[in-house]
Formats: structure tokens, C-alpha cells, sequence
């Protein structure tokens, strides 16, 4: 199906971790989000926009993905209702009431909640071997089918994965012993090994592969539950892929590694010494083009096709990278050493080469039109490769004139963010005047909450000085946007405030208008801090289960509100 962009609506954002149920296993997962869509449904709501749900590494992060093709196992649904395979017994003992319950409160426990998970799955496994995989059964083919049509990807992901296992789950492929460093030496090895350990690995890559068949089974029956529903779901898709993956392990002819992607120089927002010097280094490969072209681009086809499979919509997380990407020509474990130096002093490190857009800066009138002409190439073979499921991109930041030129061109929306767009005089454009292909949010998950972004306000305008002369006309532009032009700025963010600048979001021309899951509800949780490493990044949850949002006197108020709006602005699908 083909959303069509003359019908407004509305969404919601929630990190699949942070979804809280009475029967989750201490993180979101696939029933999880099934009530979502029913909380969506039930307020108006039509989309339901989630992180990156691909397989992560030891940080978390769903943009360090170890496979931008396999989805992440702890999103699944491991209980015996939801997994025929799962013999009761077997979750009664690995899961027990009052350890499940633990793992229930507070943040993620990842070590943990993996660590169950993973002991759920590979007893369904083993039951489905006895009952289905050695004996004819419609389940054993359907499972032969699903290994049959994603051959140009799964056994070389679950070597990789058996791989890390062996290695203790470590991805860096390049510190692993060289039989194991790149699939052609793997696969000899795995050939030339005793029959009884080779067999025994064998049915470990099996026991990979019927994860992911279960992961796409779970997460396309949850696409046609919001087709019947009528709450779509929003993934995302981020521009570059971690170094250590399965992805640059088993393709490494269409990466290059010399050099790490990341963003320009940050001179008004201090976020730290390096950023504000050189850029943020992300320490993902850059994709060689040329040799991607010359394949007809069949990995990214192959990475865009498992989207369209379990979404119906899709953001591309920094779609400037299609056209050109800052880069830096030493990984991000190198930072602290190239901080304090010169340009010249690098320079005689790296033989002359310096950080910079590549394939090139926008410097020249033939620069610009080179780099237009690859992202407009490239977004063209991403859409064909999405056939029905649509493309939004993310195009914050250092942009460029000719990227909402060709967005435009290819029907693809771009982000509009109230308070990043400004008229001569500092005041926030009118959502009212934004472009029909768009997307209207007041925060992504890199940004405060609304509720925050209000209290630092007036600690500025308390601080007093120019600073805090500014902030008191910021309070006021917020209200303005969301036409409150005759209300003075309330100290607390009040029940008024809220209404008033949700109200400024859904009012816009835009197609889509996403909020926060935070932001529905005014609070000042956090997902993720940017640039920032440590346990409480990826793992905040929700307040409240989904069903406990319906409970709650003032989350049921919250709610009616955002109902009503939706209802007043046309956004009601």
C-alpha cells in the first residue's frame, strides 16, 4: 500500500526498548508494540514511529548496529503464546515469575534481558529441530523458504554472529585470529574441522538463521496488524553502518575503510573541545560508490527490501551522506590524539589528508553539481528498492541548497523543526507555511523534551544578562507558533503551554507531525544523550505500561488533549 501525502497525520515516536507491558521481559517488544498501535488507534493517531530495530552491539545503540540486515532478537516476543516452538515448561524454568518481574522495573537491564532471551530462543530452537527441521512438517519448509529467499545475506550474518559468540561476543573482526577475518578464510575453516565440532557449529549458524525467520515473521504480522488498524509503522534507517559488522566483514569491497563519516565542525552548540574543533567522528566506513554502482547497488537494495518487509514508512537517518559526508581520515579511538594539533601537524600524520566533505566540499558551482547528482542518483535507487513503502529523510544539519531541490524533485518529505527555522526578525516560520512534503516535530531523540527545553528557558532568563533576555523572547515565539500571541510565558510548563505548542506542531501544512512519546505527556525523560557513552543511554522506558496509560487520571487527560487536537487539525486518519 502507498500512504498518500493529501491525507495529514499525526504520530507518535516510541523506541521499541522503551515500551513497558505486564507481560515484557524487562524490554519493548513486538506485543508491546502491537499495543502501542492499539493506544495509537484508539486516540488518533496514525503513526507509530520506532528507532532502528536492527541487532546491536555491546553498546545498545540502534545506530551501531552489528547487521543493518538482521533485526535484534530481544524486540521479539519469547513466550510460549507468541513462540509455538517455546515449550512451556522451558520458559517456566529459564523465566521465572519473580526474576522476570526484576528485570520488569527500572531501565533495560541489556546483560540480562539478552542473556534470557537469547536462552528462550535457543530452547524453541531445539524443540523445533526435533519437531520440524529432522521430520517433514509445513513449519520445517517454511523455514527452508524464508533461508532460501534472503540467501545474498543470512549465512554470512549468522557466521559472523556464531564468530562473535566464539570470540565473546566481540564484533572487532579485525582483532580475530586470521582463519576468521573475512568469510571466504571462515567458511575454509568451519569445511576443514573434526565432523562432530563441525556439525556442532553448523547447527549454531542454523540456530541464527531461525532467529531471524522468527524476527521478520513477528515484525510482518505486526506491519499488517497497523494495515488493519490503520496505524502505520515508521522505521528508520541509518546512513552509515558500524565498522564492526556483519555487513563490512562479509562485504568489504563496498566500503572504505581509510576513512571514518561524521559531521562538520558544531561552533554554536559547545557540546565538547573535539566536536567543536574537527566535527563529530562516528567512525563509520564510507561506501565506495563506484563499486556499489557497479553492482547495481545490491546491498543497499537488499538493506532497503528487509525495511519493506516490516514497515510501511521509513526515515533515513542522515540523508546528507548521500550527497556528502564529512570525514575524517583516522577512527574515533584516535581523537584525543589529533585534538590539540594543527591542521599542518595532521597533515604530516595522515600524508595531506584533513577532514572534509567527501567526494567533495561544496566549494565550487562543479562540486555542488557533482555531489547533487550522487545523492539524487542514489535516492532514486532507494526509492525503487522501497517500491510501496514510503521514504522521509533526515536532513538536519549542514544543509546544503540543492538537497531540498532534489527531496523535492523525488517526492521524498524532509524535517521541518519549529525553532531551527527562523524569519529575519529570530521568530519561528509558520507551521502553516511549511511544504506539504514534509514531517513537523518538535524534538527528535536527540533533543530535549518539550518540558526541559521550557524549564532551561527561564534557568537562562533567571541567569539574567543578554543570554537571558534572548531566552524570554525564545518562551515567547514557542506561544507564538502555536498562536497563544497575546499569553505571557507561565514559569511551570502548564497544561496551557503544552496544549499550545503540540497545537503549533499539528496545525502545519506538513503531511506527517510526530511527537515524542515524552512529549505527549510533558515529561523530561531522556533516550539518549549525543555524543555521550554510558547505561542510561538506549535504556529509559516508559513511565507506565501501554495499558496503564489509559489508567492514569492525568495521562487519560494528556491523551484526550492530543485527541482533540488531532481531531481539530484534520489529522485523524
Amino acid at each position: 500500500m502507498r500512504l498518500p501525502p493529501d491525507k495529514k497525520l499525526a504520530g507518535v515516536l516510541a523506541p521499541v526498548f522503551a515500551i513497558r507491558t505486564e507481560t515484557d521481559l524487562g524490554i519493548g517488544d513486538t506485543e508491546g508494540v502491537r499495543q502501542m498501535m492499539d493506544w495509537c488507534h484508539q486516540h488518533g493517531l496514525g503513526i507509530l514511529q520506532v528507532l532502528p530495530i536492527n541487532e546491536t552491539s555491546d553498546d545498545n545503540s540502534p545506530y551501531n548496529a552489528i547487521s543493518s540486515l538482521a533485526i535484534e532478537p530481544a524486540t521479539l516476543t519469547v513466550t510460549p503464546s507468541a513462540l509455538p516452538d517455546l515449550p512451556a515448561a522451558e520458559f517456566q524454568k529459564l523465566a521465572p515469575p519473580k526474576s522476570v518481574a526484576s528485570l520488569r522495573s527500572g531501565a533495560v537491564n541489556y546483560p540480562k534481558v539478552k542473556a534470557l532471551k537469547w536462552a528462550l530462543l535457543r530452547a524453541a530452537f531445539d524443540a523445533f529441530v526435533v519437531k520440524h527441521w529432522k521430520k517433514s512438517s509445513v513449519r520445517g519448509e517454511q523455514f527452508r523458504l524464508f533461508i532460501h529467499a534472503n540467501a545474498e545475506w543470512i549465512a554470512d550474518y549468522a557466521m559472523f554472529r556464531l564468530l562473535m559468540r566464539l570470540h565473546g561476543e566481540r564484533p572487532t573482526w579485525d582483532r580475530w585470529p586470521a582463519e576468521h577475518q573475512n568469510p571466504k578464510q571462515a567458511w575454509s575453516w568451519l569445511l576443514a574441522q573434526p565432523d562432530k565440532r563441525r556439525q556442532e557449529l553448523e547447527t549454531s549458524l542454523l540456530f541464527f538463521m531461525y532467529v531471524q525467520w522468527i524476527a521478520f515473521r513477528q515484525w510482518e504480522e505486526i506491519k499488517d496488524y497497523g494495515t488493519r488498524q490503520q496505524v502505520y509503522l515508521m522505521g528508520d534507517i541509518p546512513f552509515g553502518v558500524s565498522r564492526y559488522s556483519a555487513d563490512v566483514w562479509a562485504n568489504r569491497g563496498i566500503f572504505d575503510l581509510d576513512w571514518s563519516g561524521g559531521a562538520p565542525p558544531e561552533k554554536v552548540f559547545k557540546v565538547d573541545p573535539f566536536t567543536e574543533k574537527w566535527g563529530q567522528n562516528w567512525g563509520i566506513p564510507l561506501y565506495d560508490w563506484a563499486a556499489l554502482r557497479h553492482r547495481n547497488y545490491d546491498w543497499w537494495r537488499t538493506r532497503v527490501g528487509n525495511v519493506h518487509k516490516v514497515f510501511h514508512l521509513f526515515r533515513i537517518d542522515h540523508v546528507l551522506g548521500f550527497f556528502r559526508i564529512y570525514s575524517f581520515p583516522w577512527t574515533p579511538d584516535q581523537n584525543e590524539k589529533f585534538l590539540p594539533l594543527t591542521e599542518e601537524e595532521v597533515a604530516r600524520i595522515t600524508g595531506g589528508r584533513l577532514p572534509g566533505f567527501k567526494p567533495f566540499p561544496d566549494d565550487t558551482p562543479e562540486h555542488c553539481a557533482a555531489n547533487r547528482q550522487q545523492g539524487e542518483e542514489l535516492l532514486t535507487m532507494v526509492k525503487e528498492a522501497a517500491g510501496d513503502t514510503a521514504v522521509v529523510a533526515e536532513d538536519l544539519g549542514c544543509v546544503p541548497p540543492y538537497v531540498p531541490v532534489v527531496l523535492e524533485a523525488l517526492q521524498i518529505p524532509g524535517f521541518k523543526i519549529p525553532h531551527f527555522l527562523r524569519e529575519k526578525d529570530g521568530s519561528f516560520v509558520d507551521g502553516r507555511t511549511y511544504p506539504r512534503l514534509s514531517l513537523a516535530t518538535p524534538a527528535t531523540h536527540d533533543h530535549d523534551p518539550l518540558a526541559k527545553m521550557w524549564r532551561d528557558l527561564w534557568a537562562r532568563v533567571d541567569a539574567g544578562g543578554p543570554d537571558g533576555a534572548e531566552a524570554q523572547k525564545e518562551l515567547q515565539r514557542w506561544l507564538r507558533y502555536g498562536s497563544a500571541v497575546f499569553m505571557a510565558p507561565p514559569r511551570p510548563f502548564t497544561d496551557q503551554v503544552h496544549e499550545t505548542i503540540l497545537r503549533g506542531v499539528l496545525q502545519s501544512n506538513s503531511w506527517l507531525a510526530v511527537l515524542m512519546i515524552t512529549d505527549v505527556f510533558a515529561r523530561e525523560d531522556r533516550f539518549n544523550v549525543p555524543g555521550s557513552i554510558g547505561a542510561s543511554n538506549w535504556s529509559a522506558r516508559l513511565h507506565e505500561t501501554v495499558a496503564g496509560l489509559d489508567r492514569d487520571p492525568v495521562l487519560v487527560r494528556q491523551a484526550q488533549t492530543l485527541g482533540w487536537l488531532i481531531q481539530e487539525t484534520g489529522r485523524h486518519p
